[in-house]
C-alpha cells in the first residue's frame, strides 16, 4: 500500500450510502482526496498537508521518495493514484513534463500567484518557493567584497580555495544551465573550467558539507542553496558552520543572483483533479507560502508574504529573472559539460 488507509465506515447509513453509490465510488472518493508523490522530504511539507486537511476537509495520501519517481510514474501508466507530483529543482519538473507524465492547469488563482518567470509556458508545472544559490565566504579568511560575483569563484586568485557538491547535482546543474543561457556554450565553460581549477578538493557532500569545510579550514568559499544557512542556525551541531561564513548574493551589479525552485505539476491521469487543483492553489496561496518561509527559510514565490527574521536579516537582494524553462532547456548541455571540463576528477 503507498497511501494512508481510509477509515472504515460502521454505520447502516453509511453502508445503505456506500451500496448506492457504488456505481459512482470513484467521485465520492474524489470529493474527500488528493494523492500526492513527493521528493520533498516529509517535514519540510507535511505541515501545508495538515492546514490544508483542515481548511478543505480533503485527506492529503503522500508517497515521499528520494529517488526512482519518474520511473514510478512511468511504469503505473493510467493506473497510477498519483494526482499531484511535488519536487525540487528546475530539472526535476522538466524531466516530468518531458517524459509526458503532466497536464495543463488553468487556474486563475494560481496564475495570480506565481510569478510568469516561475512557471512552465504551457501551464503543466509551477513554483511553489524559491530559493538562492548562493555564495558562502569565511569571516576570518575572506575580505568583505573579494567576492560579489559567480564568474569570481573562476578568478586564478582563489585557486585552491573553492568547495562544491558535484558539477553533476541538479543544483550545479542547474547553475550552470544558467551561466550557458547568459554567456553562451562558451563563456560557461570557460566558467566552469575555471571554477573546477579552483577547487580545493574534489567535489563531494551536500550543500551543507561545503559550509562544514569553510568552518574548518578545508576551504574559505562555496557555493550552497540559502536556506541550508537558516536549517543550520537552529541546529546546535551545525550553528558553528554558519557562524563560521558570511552570505554573498551574487551578481547584485548585474543579471542577479540564481534563483531554482521548488515546484508542483498535475499528474497526466490524476483520478482526483479538481482536489489537486485545489491543493496547488492552496500552496501557492497566502497561508501555505506564509508557512513555506516561516519553518523552511524559503523565499515565497507569491510577492508580499512576510519572510522569516533571519532570512529578512540578510537583506533585499536582486533576483536573476531569466526565465526558468530556458535553464531546463539548457541543462542536458550543462551536464555534458560538467563532463567535457572532468569538473568532479
Amino acid at each position: 500500500m503507498f497511501f494512508k488507509s481510509r477509515p472504515k465506515l460502521h454505520s447502516r447509513a453509511a453502508l445503505l450510502l456506500s451500496a448506492l453509490v457504488c456505481a459512482s465510488t470513484s467521485s465520492v472518493f474524489a470529493a474527500e482526496e488528493v494523492n500526492v508523490y513527493s521528493y520533498r522530504k516529509p517535514e519540510l511539507i507535511q505541515p501545508m498537508f495538515d492546514e490544508f486537511t483542515a481548511d478543505t476537509g480533503i485527506v492529503v495520501n503522500v508517497v515521499f521518495a528520494n529517488k526512482g519517481m519518474l520511473e514510478k510514474l512511468k511504469s503505473e501508466g493510467i493506473n497510477s493514484p498519483a494526482d499531484l507530483v511535488l519536487t525540487v529543482d528546475i530539472g526535476r519538473l522538466s524531466d516530468i513534463k518531458n517524459a509526458g507524465l503532466t497536464q495543463t492547469v488553468e487556474s486563475e488563482v494560481i496564475e495570480s500567484n506565481v510569478p510568469a518567470n516561475l512557471q512552465d509556458a504551457d501551464n503543466q508545472w509551477f513554483g511553489i518557493t524559491s530559493r538562492a544559490r548562493i555564495i558562502v565566504v569565511s569571516k576570518d579568511r575572506i575580505e568583505d567584497g573579494a567576492v560579489t560575483s559567480y564568474e569570481d569563484l573562476a578568478d586564478p586568485k582563489f585557486k585552491g580555495l573553492v568547495c562544491t557538491r558535484s558539477g553533476k547535482h541538479a543544483y550545479m546543474v542547474a547553475l550552470t544551465a544558467s551561466m550557458i543561457t547568459h554567456k553562451g556554450v562558451e563563456g560557461a565553460e570557460q566558467w566552469l573550467s575555471g571554477l573546477k581549477d579552483n577547487l580545493a578538493r574534489s567535489p563531494e557532500g551536500n550543500d551543507r558539507a561545503q559550509v562544514k569545510a569553510v568552518k574548518e579550514g578545508v576551504c574559505d568559499i562555496a557555493l550552497i542553496n540559502h536556506y541550508y544557512m537558516y536549517q543550520m542556525i537552529s541546529d546546535p551541531e551545525q550553528k558553528p558552520w554558519a557562524d563560521a561564513v558570511n552570505v554573498v548574493f551574487p551578481n547584485q551589479q548585474d543579471r542577479g543572483t540564481h534563483m531554482n525552485v521548488s515546484g508542483m505539476a498535475m499528474a497526466k491521469y490524476a483520478p482526483n483533479r479538481d482536489n489537486a487543483i485545489l491543493l496547488m492553489e492552496f500552496l501557492s496561496g497566502d497561508k501555505a507560502q506564509g508557512m513555506y518561509a516561516e519553518l523552511n527559510g524559503e523565499y515565497t514565490v507569491k510577492p508580499g508574504i512576510p519572510l522569516a527574521d533571519k532570512v529578512v536579516s540578510w537583506g533585499e537582494f536582486k533576483q536573476d529573472t531569466v526565465d526558468l524553462t530556458a535553464i531546463a532547456a539548457n541543462r542536458a548541455k550543462a551536464s555534458k559539460m560538467a563532463d567535457r571540463v572532468a569538473y568532479d576528477n
